[in-house]
């Protein structure tokens, strides 16, 4: 059996091997050094195959790096006083143990591509594997071209503790926002739903879908987000759960301010 640190040292080894560019490249000492570039190597792998040992080792190590960092249970948080079926959160989206939680992806739908990026796409599938961009180049493939703002697909999710990702584009706003926009961020929600619905999921978690990077205005997402799942959820039972998940002050005052 290795050690986490053994594990790492292999992963990042094995993955410098891939490429004759990063023959250079030197191995810090230090472990947090050490995950950052195996974060790194991770982000900027193309989708190619890969040895079943080099994932069993990944596996291994990302399990026990989720074991560090901790599982929140989404039936143990506290629901809103609007609503038993809606519960605001502030936390990891990666570290939530729920049926389906929602990424917001890019119209590639392979994840991004910047090296330890902080985005919610990022940090999805760092820890979920590289197992999860294969699995999207095989959608992206076989659909045969990107992604449509305002649809949604789902996958496994791999090393993470939900069982399904949904991945949604939304809408990028380097304009004034228009009528379209939000249709198109209404119907991210509608779809991310449905599918979920339809897969057999009782809980999902939503992240603040264009927010970030897109530069949806804040306000109008949380109202567009809320009012969806609202309606979702009179007509359809399937869901029984649903998590806003916050990321900042600002987000969590303005969702708290539409469900008290």
């Amino acid at each position: 059996m290795l050690t986490q640190d053994e594990r790492r040292l292999y992963l990042i080894q094995e993955l410098l091997k891939e490429n004759p560019r990063y023959q250079e490249i030197k191995i810090p000492a230090d472990p947090q050094q050490q995950w950052r570039l195996l974060r790194a190597l991770m982000n900027v792998r193309p989708s190619m195959p890969i040895s079943e040992e080099f994932l069993k080792v990944q596996d291994e190590f990302l399990q026990e790096l989720l074991s560090e960092r901790g599982i929140v249970d989404a039936n143990t948080l506290a629901a809103t006083a609007a609503d038993p079926r809606l519960v605001i959160w502030r936390g990891d989206i990666t570290t939530l143990k729920i049926d389906a939680i929602v990424n917001a992806a890019n119209s590639q739908l392979e994840g991004c591509w910047i090296p330890c990026h902080d985005c919610i796409d990022n940090c999805i599938h760092t820890y979920s594997g590289i197992q999860l961009r294969l699995y999207c180049h095989e959608l992206m493939v076989k659909q045969g071209h990107e992604e449509p703002t305002g649809r949604a697909k789902i996958t496994p999710a791999f090393n993470l503790p939900a069982k399904y990702i949904l991945h949604t584009v939304g809408p990028i706003i380097d304009h004034e926002l228009t009528q379209r926009d939000c249709d198109l961020l209404a119907s991210c929600y509608d779809s991310c739903l449905q599918l979920a619905a339809e897969k057999g999921c009782q809980s999902i978690a939503f992240c603040c879908i264009s927010t970030g990077v897109f530069r949806f205005p804040k306000d109008k997402a949380a109202e567009i987000a809320v009012s969806r799942v609202k309606k979702f959820l009179e007509q359809d039972t399937r869901i029984k759960r649903v998590v806003f998940n916050v990321f900042t002050d600002l987000d969590e005052m303005i969702y708290r301010s539409l469900l008290t």
